[in-house]
């Protein structure tokens, strides 16, 4: 094995930049790309015709959306062992948006609606798809939902301890995984339920 075909294969390093430019955002407002680009995260490098079958989509809409990803550099070409293929590699583990203007929220929102599509159209495949697992996946995977009453500091607190806990898993950094791992996908999402009214919670019960 060559030293750029190891530099593929081996675990990388944690890289999850703050994503803000609203080009960017952009780009990412399509869930099959937020697809191509967590299956490269968690598989490794993959050909346009890989990551095609694994998304459930077309080879040539793959390449065009890996095109995409490699303008804001977040997917890179990879070494081609056999001189003919062209894999791509992802060059980040994840990301945050921590930092985005207020202006920029509508990219924002628009990458977080892709995100949601996506989340939801893996859990309808899976839904479907369930009873074709073994019993020990079938045990293990879940769906939790809580109330909770809970402050912003607290919620963020909370996000962050999950994550902490999550980030060892994440396929990009772990240097060893038993051989019954599989990719996972995870999802948590956490927002006030709709039509909260703060100033009222504030104010406490009516008397």
């Amino acid at each position: 094995m060559d030293e750029h075909e190891q530099a593929d294969r081996s675990p990388r390093a944690e890289h999850r930049p703050d994503i803000s430019d609203p080009a960017v955002l952009d780009a990412l407002a399509h869930p099959v790309r937020l697809d191509v680009l967590a299956y490269l995260m968690s598989a490794g490098p993959a050909t346009a015709s890989e990551c095609a079958r694994a998304v459930g989509d077309s080879p040539s809409n793959c390449s065009y959306h890996l095109r995409v990803l490699a303008a804001h550099g977040l997917v890179e070409p990879a070494h081609a062992t056999d001189g003919r293929t062209r894999p791509w590699r992802a060059t980040i583990t994840g990301f945050t948006n921590d930092d985005t203007d207020p202006a920029d929220r509508v990219g924002l929102d628009a990458m977080l609606a892709a995100a949601l599509q996506l989340d939801h159209q893996l859990a309808r495949e899976h839904l479907r798809t369930r009873d074709t697992l073994p019993e020990v996946w079938r045990s293990a995977d879940v769906h939790a939902q809580y109330g909770l009453r809970i402050t912003p500091d607290e919620l963020a607190d909370v996000v962050a301890r999950i994550d902490a806990i999550v980030r060892p898993y994440i396929a990009p950094i772990r240097d060893v995984a038993p051989d019954d791992a599989a990719h996972v996908h995870l999802t948590l999402t956490a927002f006030p339920r709709p039509g909260f009214d703060p100033a009222a919670a504030r104010s406490g019960p009516a008397a």
